[in-house]
């Protein structure tokens, strides 16, 4: 598949354009008005502290009803690397570093539509360094679980947003791999 054309209906803001694209298909045949969203690309990180426990958030967001664990992540600022982008949520975030870290992969968010790519990663020995400095819109309490604690909450769902429960499933058998 190829695109032969794009045309801007309407970007109101840094975060999200709105594009139709003329498709070209492998054997020729054309697609008209073919929807693409393009949204900023972002990182999700999972954090494993010295201690060995993990560093989530208990947090509220638009898109369900209430509250979700999450891991620390945002959007990459252009012109960032996605791991230097890892790096300052983290720090930004919850106040951790880490010096050792791993890629869990790169993934387009929605295969017909676009909707940015997501950049997942471990990070491991993660110590406080400074109290946080987060500018996110949302109400979010910091909490540090334990191992059993992390995979019960994937188990029940707690992760509500499918990036979130993916990267907690990769980062866990990434661990359980290492062993």
């Amino acid at each position: 598949m190829k695109t032969v054309s794009r045309r801007l209906l309407c970007q109101p803001n840094k975060f999200l354009a709105l594009e139709l694209h003329e498709l070209e298909l492998a054997d020729g045949k054309r697609i008209a008005d073919w929807p693409w969203v393009i949204t900023p690309d972002y990182v999700n990180v999972l954090v494993v502290t010295t201690d060995r426990r993990f560093l989530c958030f208990r947090q509220t967001k638009y898109a369900f009803d209430g509250d979700s664990l999450a891991p620390v992540g945002g959007y990459i600022e252009p012109g960032e690397a996605p791991l230097a982008a890892a790096q300052r949520e983290l720090l930004e975030e919850t106040g951790y570093i880490s010096e050792e870290w791993s890629s869990l992969g790169s993934y387009v968010v929605d295969a017909n539509r676009g909707c940015g790519t997501a950049h997942l990663f471990l990070a491991l020995n993660a110590r406080f360094e400074r109290p946080p400095v987060a500018d996110d819109l949302e109400a979010q309490e910091l909490l540090l679980l334990s191992r059993n604690e992390i995979q019960a909450a994937l188990q029940a769902g707690q992760f509500k947003v499918l990036a979130w429960a993916a990267l907690v499933s990769a980062g866990l058998q990434r661990l359980d791999a290492r062993r």
